[in-house]
């Protein structure tokens, strides 16, 4: 993908994991949207906590959302990848906000560079049980007949899904944190032809080596809910000067 030659600047952001129940967060991301200097945001994946399919858009909280989406479209360009919490994010919804979907993985080409992009679940190998149900709930089959139930039923249904996600995050938590293969991750940008990789999707933000010559950054995740944590939040700028992460403040700061 090569970056408009009018994107001076170029926003990532990823898992914010919105919803209904984390007000502050939503707050924080509309604010941002509203005041960010950047001339495109790209959003990798896990924009929402879970997403039931492009008609819950209307209505309640999903719509609050699409109105934020479409209010920024205005000022700035948007781009959006699936991530594993909203991968039914489809084309009604992401046409109806003006916002450019980009496939997992992308390589895009700005200021010279070029740079792969993706959320990163496709990448964590070791979480054998998850890759699984990746399998299935991306298959066309499995969209179909989930997307044909009625939207009350598929909000229950997401909800037991939050919750069983919620239960193997705590037993990963009580042994060792998930992160991609290294390896894989390697070959995609030899392959690729790139030795940049930005990703979401691990909560673990950082920059570091994976290999001799090839360099990943590692979004933030987004939360200013929790009681019980400090409120966290970054912005991975990318311009002419290069890669830099910023707080919320500094990306909205004229």
């Amino acid at each position: 993908m090569q970056a408009s030659a009018e994107w001076q600047t170029i926003d990532f952001i990823s898992d914010l994991h919105l919803a209904e129940d984390t007000p502050r967060t939503f707050d924080a991301f509309a604010n941002y949207l509203r005041h960010t200097r950047a001339d495109a945001v790209l959003m990798l994946g896990d924009l929402f906590e879970v997403w039931v399919g492009d008609d819950a858009r209307h209505e309640g909280f999903e719509a609050r959302c699409a109105e934020v989406l479409c209010e920024a479209t205005a000022h700035c360009a948007l781009g959006f990848m699936v991530g594993n919490r909203d991968f039914l994010v489809g084309a009604d919804m992401l046409k109806a906000c003006g916002v450019l979907a980009l496939a997992d993985p992308t390589v895009m080409v700005a200021f010279g560079e070029r740079v792969m992009l993706t959320h990163g679940d496709a990448l964590c190998l070791a979480d054998v049980p998850y890759q699984r149900f990746r399998t299935l709930v991306r298959s066309p089959a499995w969209r179909r007949d989930f997307l044909a139930r009625p939207l009350p039923e598929r909000r229950r249904a997401a909800r037991e899904v939050r919750d069983e996600s919620e239960r193997r995050k705590r037993e990963r938590q009580a042994g060792s944190d998930a992160d991609i293969d290294l390896a894989t991750a390697v070959r995609w940008m030899h392959e690729a032809g790139t030795t940049v990789l930005i990703h979401g999707h691990t909560h673990r933000p950082g920059t570091d080596l994976l290999a001799p010559g090839f360099i990943r950054h590692v979004l933030s995740d987004w939360e200013f809910d929790q009681s019980s944590v400090a409120p966290r939040a970054e912005v991975l700028r990318w311009n002419a000067a290069g890669l830099n992460r910023l707080s919320l403040a500094e990306a909205t700061e004229r």
